[in-house]
């Protein structure tokens, strides 16, 4: 009985020192060698792990990076800081040009005054919960619930929750993630480019009076800002207003006509344009000015009715002497009291 104990144990024991030996041999034989570079770049990044880049958190964008397969800037977190370290480790010079940074901006006002409630939600306090009892708790079916889910999810802190029940971004620390507008079950976050500075806050397709029932500050479908827009830049489609950013040139005609302030500026100071004495006179400003805002005789300096001007730019662009800046006025345009815009 002992011996064949032992015999066992010896046999077992002999069997766990084979496959130990394998396994050895094994990882040697077919081991993958990890590029250095790696855990560098790895270093480099913020750590977030949101994902916005595309790969499952830093570790799989570092080794996508090392790979060749992601460029130096992919981390949207970490920006052009972030880019400039990782290049260093990657022996690029040039980390590839950005393109026109993008912030979120919510797309809705209708906050705690100013949407009508025609319930009262005591579930767990959750957007998307809420959202799939009756679409929530506001009258506006396309309205921002309030819980906070993008808040929870932003990884710069960059949303905070406002008085009126309305996310509020600030621009400043916004990096462009992109997963506030992925966790909002209302659709009511977007990115855009930070130049875009005229936005419609409002969503809502239902027919104007029904908007105006459900909330204050939403859009009509007036087609107000249609007529006064020079540059056909908006126009109401499916009952609210759409704008064309190829077309905009952050006039804010639009702004100020608007009835229900549905549409505002992320700014509080309007550009106008500002002519320098290197101005040779030669009228191609005043020929292009859509409102009439410039006068003037041949060869000589121009001037600039700021009452007239809408900060458009084509003036500037269009000058062959480069005579013409563009400067922000002292607050010649009102913008709405949107709690999602305030702080921009």
């Amino acid at each position: 009985m002992a011996n064949t104990i032992i015999t066992s144990i010896l046999s077992m024991g002999g069997l766990g020192l084979a496959m130990g030996a394998g396994l050895v041999l094994a990882s040697k034989k077919f081991a993958v060698e990890t590029d250095p570079r790696v855990d560098s770049v790895l270093e480099a990044l913020p750590g977030a792990n949101c994902g916005a880049c595309g790969y499952p958190g830093c570790g799989g964008l570092a080794r996508a990076i090392v790979d060749g397969k992601a460029p130096v800037n992919a981390c949207l977190v970490g920006g052009e800081a972030v880019a400039k370290k990782v290049a260093k480790i990657m022996g690029v010079s040039d980390v590839g040009a950005a393109g026109d940074r993008k912030v979120a901006r919510v797309l809705c006002q209708g906050g705690k005054e100013e949407a009508k409630f025609k319930a009262e939600y005591t579930g767990v306090k959750s957007c998307r919960a809420a959202s799939m009892v009756n679409s929530g708790p506001k009258a506006c079916p396309f309205a921002c619930i309030g819980f906070g889910d993008c808040e929870k999810v932003c990884p710069v802190g960059a949303i905070t929750m406002g008085e009126k029940g309305l996310p509020v971004i600030d621009e400043e620390k916004c990096t462009g993630c992109g997963l506030c507008v992925k966790e909002c079950p209302k659709m009511v976050i977007s990115l855009s480019p930070e130049k875009n500075e005229v936005h419609v806050r409002c969503r809502a397709t239902m027919k104007g009076k029904d908007t105006r029932d459900a909330c204050k500050v939403g859009c009509i479908a007036c087609k107000q800002c249609e007529k006064v827009c020079p540059f056909d830049a908006i126009h109401v489609v499916n009952n609210v207003a759409v704008i064309d950013y190829e077309k905009c040139r952050n006039c804010m005609k639009c702004v100020e006509k608007c009835p229900t302030k549905a549409i505002t500026s992320a700014f509080a100071k309007r550009k106008k344009a500002v002519i320098n004495d290197t101005c040779i006179g030669c009228t191609i400003c005043a020929k292009n000015c859509p409102v009439n805002a410039i006068s003037g005789e041949v060869k000589k300096k121009h001037e600039v009715n700021a009452e007239l001007c809408i900060g458009c730019s084509i003036c500037a662009e269009k000058c062959p002497k480069g005579a013409i800046a563009m400067v922000r006025s002292e607050g010649d345009i009102k913008t709405s009291s949107c709690n999602a815009c305030a702080e921009v």
